[in-house]
């Protein structure tokens, strides 16, 4: 197993987005603001989704010009077309951009007719145009959504997410994130997956982004972490899912759960690099802003054994 991680915090984002009322910017900052404390180094903090399709992300502009600036924490912004990108550059001209962004695929037609509006081939043209557009002012990150299976599709094969990979690859992207989207992954799929990827394009690493639909999250951040990934997507309280207005899954189509994951990694001796209290702290903080207890077990049971000469 990996001895070291990057988590990616993704509450204010995909955790969100799935919530049917909108979130005021200062309650969201005010969660930005206790990951960052926590020691979180990549954080994902809004999209650039259309207002009207996406109203939770209304006020994208307004939530970066907000969130705390530190050294070394890099904010993360979903762009799904061209007109995002402008708004993102629009926004680093005016000194409070993204530092990253998301540009989305997804592996099946059915799933982006239905998320996007569009077809593949279109998608991938305007995925082409936005790394364009970036002109190298942000990282970026590639996504490829329901790589492991499609509720409208079925199964999914191995070598197209291989292909949209390297497709992402040749645009010059940072990490490509693999988007287990409704929870349809096992770590059977997720491990062979997973070492394909990191032997086929070793110089690009591959994000493990689950969601615990089925409750296999966990189990297959395991089978990912043993093929060698060392990054994650994981949201407080296992929140989220798909836009509240734009329906592809059902049951909990949350997130990994941050707490659990933490826990998970730090227990079998893979360090996160986070302060467990202020990890603690966060999750409390998320309850708080959704008004809800939320669906860590972390959360009502606190962390367990840490290994021999590990403390909080």
């Amino acid at each position: 197993m990996a001895d070291r991680v990057t988590l990616c915090e993704c509450f204010a984002r995909d955790g969100l987005q799935h919530e049917p009322e909108f979130v005021p910017t200062d309650t969201k900052v005010s969660t930005v603001d206790s990951f960052v404390a926590a020691g979180f180094r990549r954080i994902e903090a809004t999209s650039y989704s259309h207002p009207d399709r996406v109203p939770a992300f209304r006020d994208a502009s307004e939530l970066l010009a907000k969130v705390p600036r530190a050294d070394g924490v890099a904010y993360k912004a979903t762009c799904p077309n061209p007109r995002a990108v402008q708004r993102a550059l629009a926004d680093l001209d005016a000194g409070h951009g993204a530092d990253e962004l998301s540009l989305l695929v997804s592996a099946t037609e059915a799933h982006t007719e239905r998320n996007l509006r569009t077809t593949r081939a279109r998608q991938w043209a305007n995925v082409t145009e936005m790394a364009r557009l970036a002109g190298g002012r942000f990282s970026l990150v590639g996504v490829i959504s329901m790589a492991l299976g499609c509720p409208f599709e079925g199964r999914v094969d191995p070598g197209l997410v291989a292909e949209d990979f390297g497709r992402f690859a040749d645009l010059g992207v940072t990490l490509v994130t693999i988007g287990d989207t409704t929870g349809l992954g096992t770590p059977a799929t997720v491990g062979p997956l997973f070492a394909r990827l990191a032997a086929e394009y070793p110089d690009v690493p591959a994000v493990a982004h689950f969601h615990n639909t089925r409750g296999t999250a966990l189990a297959n951040c395991v089978a990912a972490l043993d093929a060698g990934c060392r990054f994650f997507d994981s949201a407080f309280g296992g929140v989220g899912g798909h836009p509240a207005k734009i329906g592809y899954g059902t049951g909990m189509t949350g997130n990994t759960c941050t707490e659990d994951l933490v826990n998970l990694l730090e227990t079998t001796g893979v360090a996160t690099g986070l302060d467990l209290d202020l990890v603690l702290a966060a999750s409390a903080r998320c309850e708080q802003a959704l008004g809800r207890p939320l669906h860590s077990m972390v959360a009502r049971a606190g962390f367990g054994l840490l290994p021999e000469g590990v403390s909080l």
